[in-house]
């Protein structure tokens, strides 16, 4: 059987309900045929989620020495990077920005902090803020407060956070080489923690750290079996002061066939094109968009720059598809 073929079986077994495996998602990972696998991908993504693309704006309300020694993070503090550390913002400037993304066409509002695990009064704080801005904006909140206990989690169930990101990051085989201060199994937890709390799970992880692209379909399945509702995918912006700052980029055909293929893995989820969409893709995420993700991460990240959410609704609009 030639590739495309080959492509356009497995997509049809999708469309019909059926998991790929492990080995043939490998077959996927080596074609040629890119172009064919971007279509497909496409096809599943329309199918299971019609036209609309999930647009999400992040808040770093808490900046900053955390204590955990991810490789990729500027915010560790064993990085030495020159971001803007500052402990938790106030409820009106949390309150003025989830307003803002609300008038600039978000349909969600994530609040991440840079802690392990907040310390009490921290997360207190927290679920006022978020009670307040429950009250006062229409707008989903999601939150990523780093490791959770199952009483926090139920906690935010019953104050109306919609859903809790917590990454897998990169495979288990690959973990060690970016994170030694907890380990991988750690964030699985974690991520079984917010479902069984009744939380919706936003799941993902980062590419472009210096792993092969079969450990790219590791987390991909890894992430599957959590069944998380999100999925962002993160390409690497290697930050000054950090490990990983001298990383090369990887192609923007890893990109995309690594999208394609979770398409493929997870045909229901919003898979969001997230930090480094900028910065990879001159077309502001358009290939992305069309090849199996349908949603994204507008107005900038934790603590790089992004698009203007005007700027991204508008290509969204251009390329047939709405929010």
């Amino acid at each position: 059987m030639d590739e495309t073929s080959f492509i356009r079986d497995r997509a049809d077994d999708v469309l019909n309900g059926f998991n790929i495996s492990f080995d043939e998602a490998e077959l996927l990972l080596v074609t040629k045929d890119v172009l064919t696998l971007a279509e497909c991908a496409n096809e599943i993504t329309r199918s299971f989620n019609a036209d609309k693309v999930d647009v999400e704006t992040l808040l770093n309300a808490k900046s900053g020495n955390c204590p955990e020694d991810c490789s990729f993070c500027s915010q560790s503090s064993h990085s030495r990077s020159g971001i803007n550390r500052y402990p938790l913002l106030s409820t009106d400037a949390i309150l003025e920005k989830a307003e803002a993304a609300k008038k600039a066409g978000a349909s969600s509002f994530c609040l991440v902090c840079a802690y392990r695990e907040p310390p009490e009064n921290d997360f207190q704080r927290i679920c006022e803020v978020i009670s307040e801005v429950r009250k006062r904006v229409d707008i989903d909140i999601n939150v990523s407060l780093g490791f959770i206990t199952a009483k926090r989690a139920r906690k935010l169930k019953t104050i109306g956070v919609r859903r809790y990101n917590h990454n897998l990051e990169t495979s288990e085989s690959y973990f060690s080489q970016i994170c030694r201060s907890h380990d991988f199994q750690d964030r699985v937890k974690t991520a079984r923690v917010v479902k069984d709390a009744g939380l919706e799970l936003c799941c993902g992880g980062i590419i472009g750290m210096g792993e092969s692209p079969r450990q790219r379909l590791e987390l991909g399945f890894s992430i599957a079996s959590l069944c998380p509702e999100e999925v962002p995918l993160n390409i690497l912006v290697a930050q000054k002061g950090t490990p990983l700052q001298s990383k090369v980029p990887i192609s923007n055909n890893e990109i995309i066939t690594t999208i394609a293929i979770w398409r493929f893995i997870m045909p229901k989820t919003i898979l969001k094109i997230a930090g480094g969409r900028e910065v990879h893709f001159s077309d502001d995420g358009r290939t992305a968009l069309r090849a199996g993700a349908n949603g994204l991460i507008t107005g900038g990240y934790l603590t790089i720059d992004g698009n203007k959410a005007s700027r991204d609704i508008q290509m969204i609009q251009e390329i047939g598809l709405h929010t």
